[in-house]
This record gives C-alpha cells, structure tokens and sequence, in this order.
C-alpha cells in the first residue's frame, strides 16, 4: 500500500506557465535575444533551468548563469505569483491528508520559491516536509533530489510513489525503485510520457484522486 507521496509542484499542482515563460522572455529580450513565442517555451516548465538556458543562448556566447540572474529578478517579485493552483488540487490534498498519507513536495524548483508559492495558495500546511533544489543548483537534478529525500526521510520504496507531469520525475521514480504517476494535464506531452513508460496515468486531478485512494 502507498503511503508516501512525493509530488511535483509545477505542472502537477500549480500552473506556472504565464510566470515561467514570462520570466524566460524578458531574461532574452534583456540579453538581446530572439524572444519566441510563449507556446514555443513550454518545453522548459520543468527541467533546470541551467539547462533550458544553455539551449536557448547556445551559439550566442552569452552565459547561461547571466539569463538565470535576470530571470530571478523578475521572478523573485513578480513571476512566483503570475502561478494559478489547479482546481481541486486542496481538496486532493487534504483527502490525502485525511487517509493518514504522508505528503512530501518534490520539485526542483528552489526551496525558497517553492515555500512562498505554497503559502500562496495556503496548502502548505499539507505538507510534512518540501524538498526542493538550492539556488547555486544543488539539487537540482531530480533523481538527485530523491536520493537527497530517501536518504533523509528513510522512505520504504514500495510504499512510495512520485507524482508528476515530465520525463524527470519518471526516470528520478526509476532510479530509487518507486512507482510513478504521470499526470497528462501538465506539460510533458504524449510522445515524452510514451517514451517514459510511467506505471500510472491520470487525465485529470479527479482520476488523481481516484487512483491514490486505490492503491
């Protein structure tokens, strides 16, 4: 029986788009870049953000690290709450919370926006504990910041599972030996969910929600 929940934020709780992509095109137009298309940057909710930048200015000569530093500034007061919880999400939550679940966030996002986004939206309290990644980047490889939480929390692996909605929660459930479910209204597509081959897919926060009570 799962016990353990260990669950990503963006794209699986939260909506982060306007926030994320906005923050990405105002670090490119500051650095004189091409600026594309909000929906031609969806690829980048999720992965590091090191590594979404070093595609994005590959061949420029500018640096990646001075990208990220723009990003943050923007982010930092304006971005983290350009953010809209999906319906239902508290509810889910809290049901879990009810049925004796441990709740742990996942992300690799940085702890100190993560904390803030939960306050937010008022669900941290269903939290036991939130994991996330450092702002120099420790952490920010997801099976890394599984083995970080499994070496911590000393979690049983089959009564784990994590939820998610890229080919990085999938392949970080891998590589600690837990179950995971792919959530299909975030933003990996079908072609990258095919190729990770999840245990568990769900279409929406209700089959979430019907599934966890199931297994």
């Amino acid at each position: 029986m799962i016990s353990n929940l260990l669950i990503d934020l963006d794209g699986t709780l939260t909506d982060p788009k306007s926030g994320i992509i906005g923050c990405v095109q105002h670090a490119l137009k500051t650095m004189g870049q091409k600026v594309p298309k909000a929906n031609d940057l969806l690829w980048l909710i999720g992965p590091p953000l090191q590594n979404s930048f070093e595609i994005l200015l590959d061949g420029s000569g500018l640096k990646p690290e001075e990208a990220i530093r723009i990003f943050r500034e923007r982010f930092t007061s304006v971005g983290l709450f350009e953010n809209e919880i999906y319906d239902g999400v508290p509810e889910l939550l809290a049901e879990q919370l009810t049925a004796n679940k441990r709740l742990f966030i996942a992300s690799t996002k940085p702890y100190v926006y993560i904390d803030r986004i939960l306050e937010h939206f008022d669900i941290k309290h269903f939290f036991e504990g939130v994991y996330g990644s450092e702002l120099d980047g420790t952490r920010s490889i997801k099976s890394e910041l599984l083995r970080h939480i499994f070496d911590e929390l000393m979690l049983i692996p089959d009564e784990t599972v994590m939820i998610g909605d890229r080919i990085q929660d999938m392949e970080a459930a891998k590589c600690v030996g837990v179950n995971s479910i792919w959530v299909d209204y975030g933003y990996g597509d079908k072609s990258e969910r095919d190729t990770t081959n999840p245990d568990y897919i769900c279409g929406s926060i209700n089959d979430l929600r019907v599934l966890l009570n199931t297994i």
